[in-house]
């Protein structure tokens, strides 16, 4: 079997970066899969996927700050659902990353974790990953 996927659902509050590091390594250990690589894919337009530091939680919060200041809501914004910003947020983010699998393990670096970007909740998000054995 070449690919595997895995879904997942979560509910988010108005604004976060959710660590999602662990249940991925779930999915791998359930894989078995030893070499080859992990996607990680939001199918939605107002959250996202990132990988970023996890030591420091302020790390989340300086990210969310600069994005609000990168992409502030506008009065001359036109979408009628009132958000754009998330919209920017999310586009600039990224809806995906990719990660080698290495020896059954994701090959991410010491500080390094994956998360899912919420813009514009609270809401009931879906998330999926997929493993492709090499």
């Amino acid at each position: 079997m070449p690919c595997l996927r895995f879904d997942h659902s979560l509910k988010t509050p108005r604004e976060d970066c959710i660590d999602i590091t662990a249940q991925v390594r779930q999915d791998l250990r359930d894989s078995g899969v030893d070499s080859g690589i992990v996607v990680v894919y939001c199918p939605h337009t107002t959250a996202a996927i990132t990988i970023n530091e996890n030591a420091d939680p302020d790390v989340v919060r300086d990210l969310l700050v600069g994005l609000d200041a990168a992409f502030p809501d506008r009065s001359d914004f036109r979408h009628a659902e009132g958000n754009s910003a998330a919209h920017l947020k999310a586009g600039a983010v990224g809806s995906s990353v990719t990660v080698i699998i290495e020896r059954g393990r994701l090959l991410l670096g010491i500080w390094q974790g994956i998360y899912f970007c919420e813009f514009d909740g609270p809401r009931d998000r879906d998330f999926h990953v997929q493993i492709i054995r090499s």
